[in-house]
């Protein structure tokens, strides 16, 4: 595949909130150039199943979409997902499977019945200070690709963490939902293998991007105009002209569509030195993260 085949960046920054709409969803797009990247319908509240609908029938041909979520869970410390439960899956597509299957009475892509569930729940850290005794302790367990996070000087969360503002397993774990509602329609990256055209999918981690953009990892989030025209002018982006306070998860989505436009093209960030052929389909990889 020729790593400069793209033709279109989206971003997508995700949310695992309950309930049905979400001031967290975000999605910014841009074409090859360096006009900056546009809201996708600004002013409207996203319900999780109208991304899927966007993604699935409103994509743009050759389109490379990052979504601000991990993929998949842990898998390669201990040999499995969900160590001890007959039903761990084996990789990650099975994993998605199983959330979706487990949850499918939740409405909104929600995974309550997944995180609820007698044999899942022992590895989660939930609130009102329930803590699995196999979710490890500390700060949980990682995948590789966010242990290459931390060499980059990210502050990764772990996807079993249900707690805490920068939790992020509720927002993976219904993002695995999604995945699996593509029904194959769409290849996400690396679990699937790069079609020579078409869109993919892969996950990314926004403070990648804010670095790429000069910013430091403790200071990712933008929330005024003039900052993220000054973050997309450092990735040889047009300015947005978003004039005063902007919410970081408009600025996220923005400033990460003109970063994987720059990033794309660079064929060694399709070939992370740390991502093995059992890491791509049970972990996954955060395109970005070397």
């Amino acid at each position: 595949m020729r790593p400069d085949r793209f033709r279109h960046f989206a971003a997508i920054d995700w949310s695992g909130a309950a309930g049905e709409r979400h001031a967290g969803i975000a999605m910014a797009i841009c074409a090859t150039g360096d006009a900056a990247p546009e809201l996708v319908r600004p002013a409207h509240r996203w319900s999780r199943p109208e991304v899927l609908d966007w993604l699935l029938h409103h994509l743009p041909p050759d389109t490379l979409v990052g979504m601000d979520l991990g993929i998949s869970l842990p898998f390669v410390d201990r040999g499995a997902f969900l160590p001890g439960w007959a039903e761990s899956p084996p990789d990650a597509r099975s994993l998605w499977a199983l959330i979706d299957r487990l949850c499918h009475e939740d409405g909104h892509l929600a995974v309550s019945s997944f995180v609820d569930h007698p044999q899942a729940s022992p590895h989660f850290r939930r609130h009102g200070g329930r803590e699995g005794a196999a979710f490890g302790g500390g700060r949980g367990r990682f995948r590789v690709t966010e242990r290459a996070q931390e060499r980059m000087g990210c502050k990764p969360y772990s996807n079993f963490n249900l707690v805490g503002a920068a939790q992020v397993g509720k927002s993976s774990l219904s993002g695995m939902r999604l995945l699996h509602g593509l029904q194959g329609r769409i290849p996400v990256w690396p679990v699937d293998l790069l079609p020579p055209h078409g869109p993919v999918i892969c996950e990314i981690y926004t403070t990648i991007a804010a670095m790429a953009a000069g910013r430091p990892a403790g200071r990712s989030k933008i929330r005024h105009g003039a900052d993220l025209d000054a973050a997309l002018h450092a990735l040889r982006s047009q300015p947005a002209l978003h004039h005063g306070p902007i919410d970081d998860h408009r600025s996220d989505a923005i400033l990460t569509a003109a970063w994987l436009r720059r990033a794309a093209p660079d064929p060694a960030l399709w070939h992370p030195a740390g991502m093995t052929d059992e890491i791509a389909q049970t972990e996954g990889w955060t395109f970005g993260a070397c």
